[in-house]
């Protein structure tokens, strides 16, 4: 088929807007909703980094506005004053700020096209970039609130300001800096950040699409003359041409920017060798199983020369792969947190890894008091190699890789002697004590993780309970036969009973959350209702009023330290309290969990109807909020006050509540009375105020 010439166009190269001309983007807005017509406040440019900021005004009589909203952030960013800082003077979010960033880093090749009257006139673009909504008023609305929390509380003492008063402080003398070290720091973000900022803004005026000045600028996109002696770019060789258009590659890379040290992709990863590739894929990912590792070193790659790299990087733990503190910690470098020296960081994380290879949980402040670190190197550390979980410690993060394990016994013998040799060390430098050597289990000693289902729990905790009672139940009726036989006494010593008890760990808290959700009725320790199971029989009848006698002085003991509690949260002290206590206590009889709800009422506690969004992901448990409402104090009236205020608000601002008990009072509260009835019953949190227990996560 031969192609048919249709039409010739004239091509001019326009230099009038030569490094001026931009293209904008707005990624975010489809292209039939445009700015055009959108009020520009303001606008801004740093001309070296093409950073552009647009102030934009926001149609506040728009039906689609929510003013309660838009009240609410301009409050939280500006407060209630009035100044040249605020960012919202009409006290009204009516404006956003729209941030640039390049799309493109090598513009060369792009340029604006206008076509008139047969010609077609090009304009190289100097930058494209896209605008995107900033939200740097959040970061205003933080600080705002960060400085009316400490109002707030700038009366109230606490264990945390107490220890403030006494800091380490670690000297350090700077070191000429190598040619390596000053590499690194052009590279850190915070030495470009600090570049950027430097630079200042060239404040601009914007004129709209349809203003006279914009028509005279858009002349400029045409050639503004049309001889050939002033276009010889264009006489070029069909093959210079496209070279122009598509420049070789090499050129390209070599315009690039140098990526950070630590981003690399794959296909560059793979061009190295195997050793430099373990090595990088290990220090950025720290804790890997073998099969993963070899996955990513793609389909090919020799086992054997991977496991033989791999020791010289990594050590094994648990069956899985964990990078060595040297290659994290290099020589001559130091904490960014504390400034201590590689060896003692290297020295406290192995440590660390030494301890998962005996157990699956290990304990923060354990570590920190064994390796004398701060607290933030400590942390660092652990979340290396594993995930904190509430009230238990630090889990590993992988589970224990079997099928490793039984492949290779040569490699976990050789490692295992390692540790060995790590341990001895260890010993010497941290005069480790005989517990910290000892796990606390046998399957933690080879690294299995202790599996136990929860119908296994809670048959162990059944036959627990019934040797208990089995023992109790004895020992009862021989006291009760020795009392019988011996006629000269008139009533029995008490002191000659001897309960049999099991010490009680003060180490590690009680684990009951693998009890939550099991349908034999124990939840937190307490009986329900519903349940068929019975925990130690049927209670005999003298033993009714003790019960009640012990339960009613832990809700009234309780509710005199706490004032307010959900359900949930008193279940969960009352558990506490039953872990405290030595078997065969009365309170293990069997607790509902409407006979705790009953005896609550009974002390003199009222339930508070708070009013919970309708979203709320409260548990049930967690809605039903109890208060003391009488303590026998002089603020007995403030906290009846308080309560009522919360029965009707869900969460309430400080000055309405300051308000509300100064009328019904009829007084006026200093700041000291009102943070006292406010520590009491509720708790601060963005601002607003809620009653303890109710604030969701």
């Amino acid at each position: 088929m031969t192609a048919v010439l249709v039409h010739e166009i004239d091509v001019f190269l326009a230099r009038s807007l030569l490094e001026k001309l931009y293209l904008f983007q707005y990624p975010i807005r489809p292209a039939s909703m445009t700015y055009d017509d959108v009020t520009h406040l303001s606008a801004k440019i740093k001309p070296k980094q093409q950073k552009v900021e647009l102030e934009m005004a926001i149609d506040t009589l728009n039906p689609n506005y929510c003013r309660s909203k838009g009240e609410q952030i301009a409050l939280n960013v500006d407060g209630t004053c009035t100044d040249e800082t605020s960012t919202y003077s009409s006290k009204l979010m009516d404006k956003q700020t729209f941030c640039s960033s390049q799309a493109a880093s090598n513009v060369s090749r792009y340029a604006a096209a206008v076509y008139k009257k047969g010609e077609l006139h090009l304009t190289p673009l100097h930058g494209i970039l896209q605008l995107r909504p900033s939200f740097t008023y959040l970061d205003k609305a933080d600080a705002k609130h960060r400085e009316r929390e400490a109002a707030n509380e700038g009366g109230d003492s606490s264990q945390d300001e107490a220890e403030d008063d006494v800091k380490q402080i670690t000297v350090r003398f700077s070191r000429p800096e190598t040619e390596q070290a000053r590499q690194r720091r052009v590279q850190s973000y915070e030495f470009l950040q600090k570049r950027q900022a430097e630079e200042h803004w060239v404040h601009l005026h914007y004129y709209g699409l349809k203003d006279s000045r914009s028509e005279h600028e858009r002349q400029y996109l045409f050639s503004q003359g049309h001889g050939l002696a002033e276009n010889t770019e264009l006489i070029k060789s069909p093959s210079e041409y496209l070279m122009m258009l598509m420049p070789p590659s090499v050129e390209e890379e070599s315009d690039k920017p140098m990526a950070p040290s630590n981003v690399l992709s794959m296909a560059q990863l793979r061009t190295l060798p195997l050793a430099d590739q373990i090595k990088i894929l290990m220090k950025n990912v720290k804790v890997m199983p073998f099969a993963n590792l070899m996955s990513l070193l793609g389909s090919g790659t020799d086992s054997t020369a991977v496991l033989r790299c791999i020791q010289q990087v990594a050590m094994l733990v648990q069956g899985n792969w964990v990078v060595k503190s040297d290659v994290l910690y290099p020589k001559d470098t130091s904490s960014p947190h504390s400034g201590v020296p590689a060896e003692v960081l290297c020295r406290g994380r192995d440590f660390v890894m030494w301890k998962f290879t005996r157990d699956r949980w290990v304990v923060r402040k354990e570590v920190a008091a064994v390796t004398k670190l701060c607290p933030e190197d400590v942390k660092d550390f652990l979340e290396h190699m594993s995930v904190a979980r509430i009230n238990k410690g630090w889990e590993f993060m992988l589970p224990y890789d079997e099928d490793f394990v039984k492949k290779h016994p040569d490699i976990v013998q050789r490692q295992h002697m390692l540790w060995m040799g790590i341990q001895a060390k260890l010993e010497k430098v941290y005069n480790l004590l005989k517990e910290h050597l000892t796990p606390k289990n046998q399957e933690a000693q080879s690294g299995h993780p202790l599996l136990v289902s929860g119908e296994q729990r809670v048959n162990m905790a059944k036959a627990k309970v019934k040797q208990n009672y089995g023992q109790l139940e004895k020992e009862f009726q021989k006291q009760k036969a020795e009392m019988k036989s011996n006629d000269t006494l008139a009533k029995m010593d008490v002191s000659n009973i001897r309960i049999k008890e099991e010490p009680v760990s003060d180490e590690e808290p009680m684990d009951t959350s693998a009890y939550e959700g099991m349908n034999n009725g124990i939840v937190n320790g307490l009986h329900r209702e519903d349940s068929m199971d019975s925990l130690n029989g049927h209670l005999p009848g003298g033993c009714i009023d003790r019960v009640a006698q012990e339960l009613k002085a832990f809700v009234s003991s309780t509710f005199k330290k706490q004032f307010v509690l959900t359900l949930s949260e008193l279940k969960r002290l009352f558990n506490l309290h039953l872990a405290s206590l030595p078997p065969g206590h009365t309170l293990f009889s069997g607790i509902s969990d409407k006979m705790l709800q009953d005896m609550v009422l009974d002390t003199g506690c009222k339930q508070i109807l708070v009013p919970f969004p309708p979203q709320t992901a409260a548990s049930p448990d967690e809605l039903k909020v109890y208060a003391l409402w009488e303590a026998g104090d002089t603020y007995d009236q403030h906290r009846q006050v308080l309560l009522e205020i919360f029965s009707k608000n869900y969460r309430v601002r400080r000055n309405v509540i300051q308000n509300q008990l100064s009328q019904e009072c009829g007084e006026d509260l200093n700041k000291q009375e009102v943070d006292r009835v406010l520590k009491d019953c509720c708790v601060s949190y963005g601002g607003m105020w809620y009653l303890k227990g109710t604030v969701q996560s």
